[in-house]
């Protein structure tokens, strides 16, 4: 579904800002879990970043409760590698790591699914290639199926019989990104329409009890679902879990015209600063 045209096509996710009960503890977590950088650690906040792209802002907050099951928040972060070898390659860093991981073939991608220390949900995946997804009236097919892991193991050279063997993780390579965000929310229709009209954004997929939405063409930039918080309202405090999402663009103009008489948008230096209907706050900036 066509919407407005008010950000490029190019518009992506950026950080993702993560309020942690434990900084040093979800801060080493995510250091090895991609082997992810510190480019900027002090006592209160910590980013991390792979190959000089910050992914991450994790902000200390150990006063605060950990967020339920139900709250709307955050479902996932999912962090994009650029290939399927380097999916591979991540896999066996992973067994060797003995992470407890699930897995997703969603045709347009390959994924694997577990949780921080925290409880935030994590994705690591590749894409396949455009030109094999399929797209029919607007909408992208998309499953959940088995994926393949020797074949995503072999793509990096690597026997799924001898795992042990595989050569040190080098870590996240160049390029790696946060590809999209999965957020909960109480309705996904109702979400779904509101990033639609604050955002510009297409809505990709409607499955119902979740909706996917992205910007030119990709298969989501943003994931919404209902599944755990139903029904639910924006939160009435504040809890440990998601603290902002950014979302970086090469021109910001069309959408602050497209924003100028909304009461709930802050424009600041960093960006336009809005919050959607359950408490989920988004800066939308522009590429330096």
């Amino acid at each position: 579904m066509t919407t407005l045209s008010v950000l490029p096509a190019t518009t992506h996710v950026g950080p993702v800002t993560l309020l942690t009960r434990d900084l040093p503890g979800l801060s080493a977590f995510y250091t090895r879990l991609l082997s992810l950088t510190p480019t900027t650690q002090t006592a209160q906040e910590v980013t991390l970043a792979a190959q000089g792209t910050p992914l991450l802002h994790l902000k200390a907050a150990p006063n605060l409760p950990a967020a339920s099951v139900s709250r709307p928040g955050l479902y996932h972060t999912a962090f994009l590698l650029p290939t399927r070898a380097d999916l591979g390659r991540w896999l066996a860093h992973a067994a060797q790591s003995g992470l407890r991981i699930g897995s997703g073939d969603h045709l347009v991608s390959e994924a694997f699914y577990l949780d921080d220390p925290e409880g935030n949900g994590i994705e690591i995946y590749a894409d396949r290639p455009r030109s094999t997804w399929t797209w029919e009236n607007g909408q992208i097919k998309m499953a959940t199926l088995a994926v393949n892991a020797a074949a995503v193991l072999q793509a990096a050279g690597i026997d799924i019989q001898h795992l042990d063997q595989a050569p040190p993780y080098a870590g996240a390579p160049a390029g790696t990104s946060v590809g999209h965000i999965h957020l909960k929310v109480g309705s996904a229709a109702q979400a779904a329409r509101w990033y639609t009209q604050a955002l510009g954004l297409d809505v990709v997929a409607d499955m119902g009890s979740a909706a996917f939405l992205s910007w030119g063409g990709y298969h989501h930039h943003i994931g919404l679902n209902e599944w755990h918080s139903a029904g639910q309202g924006r939160p009435a405090a504040p809890a440990a879990g998601l603290g902002g999402v950014d979302f970086v663009t090469d021109d910001l103009s069309g959408l602050r015209a497209h924003l100028r008489d909304r009461k709930d948008v802050q424009d600041t230096p960093d960006g336009l600063i809005l919050t959607d209907p359950w408490g989920n706050r988004l800066t939308v900036r522009q590429q330096a």
